[in-house]
């Protein structure tokens, strides 16, 4: 597997010099972490639990990634990037802005309602979680993340490997409450997945130079794809068999990316294709690794799949008002050029239906963006949670 020399990864003074430069950018740039909701989510959550009721071979549930699968871990660390504020969590339970990066629940708390496991899906790092919510499942994500080790030390969050890190420090834990035969057999019965990427592109090698003097887009691609497969060659010799792989969405297409880079933001709210053209070029490369990855594990009784995120969220924003929505370039949130995080925030006005919005704000999709990915995903997610 390839790995890239340590020095690569070290910033330069004259780096640092151009990171400050684009500081002011960034501050408008850093929360895109949208994994676009991972195709995870339904309506109806007590139905879902009493459809699923026949399934009792997942044991946990386990998602590693941006802010897209986060439900809160940034709230306990040092980092600006957190959502723990209204309106985010506006539906949510109570109304609880929690650290989820929408109006409600992520599609990684529907999966484990799904499943059969709980109702949401805790981060990790929740000081209070008991010995039960340990051993249903967790997220180790963290808003800000991916795969290239540069793009969560912008903004000061866990990066990847680290994640990888805290699930083995989750496996020491519950081996000391079940023994490790039994801890080995509820890993091999979990669910895994995996949501990062696009943090890498748009907070990263387009808003920063610093990667774009090392690799082209090419060679950057490349990059990436070697992290990927690094991290889930990590995965599998810690056990874990059953993992969904999230691709890009279309990038362009984020109401933020819109706006810094239409010519006219106000008028012109078209997607702009070279960013989307990039999402569909890696994902193709990685749909082809999973693939490949799959094939050559299910001899193992491994399931690894790819999940496509990306054409039924363009499918939704290019057939605007045929399937209910009525805004497919603007967040509901603000105005919905550019709220996100900080941005969104009490003081902000808030549509009136967010159901009518493919985005809550101008980075993150609204929870029935996330059921209609689901619908169209269904038959991946039955089979990757099957016996």
């Amino acid at each position: 597997m390839m790995m890239m020399n340590t020095h690569q990864f070290l910033l330069k003074k004259t780096d640092m010099e151009l990171y400050h430069k684009y500081y002011k950018l960034l501050l408008l740039l850093l929360l895109l972490h949208l994994f676009l909701c991972m195709p995870f989510f339904s309506s109806g959550a007590q139905d879902l639990r009493k459809q699923r009721a026949w399934n009792n071979s997942v044991s946990a549930m386990f998602v590693f990634g941006d802010s897209t699968v986060d439900p809160g871990n940034n709230n306990f660390i040092s980092t600006a990037f957190r959502s723990n504020f209204h309106p985010y969590g506006q539906d949510f339970e109570n109304q609880t802005a929690t650290g989820r990066f929408t109006n409600g629940r992520l599609t990684t708390d529907f999966v484990a309602s799904y499943v059969g496991l709980k109702e949401y899906l805790p981060p990790y790092l929740d000081p209070n979680l008991s010995m039960e919510d340990l051993m249903t499942g967790v997220s180790f994500a963290s808003a800000g993340s991916g795969f290239d080790p540069l793009t969560p030390r912008i903004s000061e969050v866990i990066d990847m490997p680290r994640q990888l890190e805290y699930f083995k420090e989750y496996k020491r834990r519950v081996e000391s409450a079940i023994g490790k035969q039994k801890m080995e057999q509820h890993i091999k019965r979990a669910v895994f997945l995996i949501s990062a990427g696009t943090n890498d592109f748009i907070v990263n090698y387009y808003a920063l130079p610093i990667r774009r003097k090392t690799y082209t887009l090419s060679g950057y691609q490349q990059f990436l794809f070697q992290q990927v497969k690094q991290f889930l060659q990590g995965l599998w010799e810690e056990g874990a068999r059953k993992i969904a792989v999230s691709g890009l969405p279309p990038m362009g297409c984020l109401p933020a990316v819109i706006t810094l880079n239409s010519y006219n933001a106000l008028l012109q709210r078209g997607c702009i294709e070279k960013y989307s053209f990039v999402a569909r070029q890696f994902n193709l490369m990685l749909q082809n690794e999973v693939n490949s990855m799959h094939f050559g594990t299910a001899h193992l009784g491994a399931k690894i799949y790819f999940v496509d995120i990306y054409a039924p969220l363009a499918d939704m924003i290019q057939g605007k008002g045929r399937l209910g929505f009525d805004e497919v370039d603007t967040g509901c949130c603000g105005s919905g050029y550019l709220e996100a995080g900080f941005l969104c925030n009490p003081n902000s006005i808030v549509c009136a239906d967010p159901s009518k919005y493919v985005f809550w704000d101008s980075i993150h999709p609204t929870e029935k963006t996330c059921n209609n990915v689901f619908k169209a995903s269904r038959f991946i997610i039955d089979d990757i949670i099957g016996g």
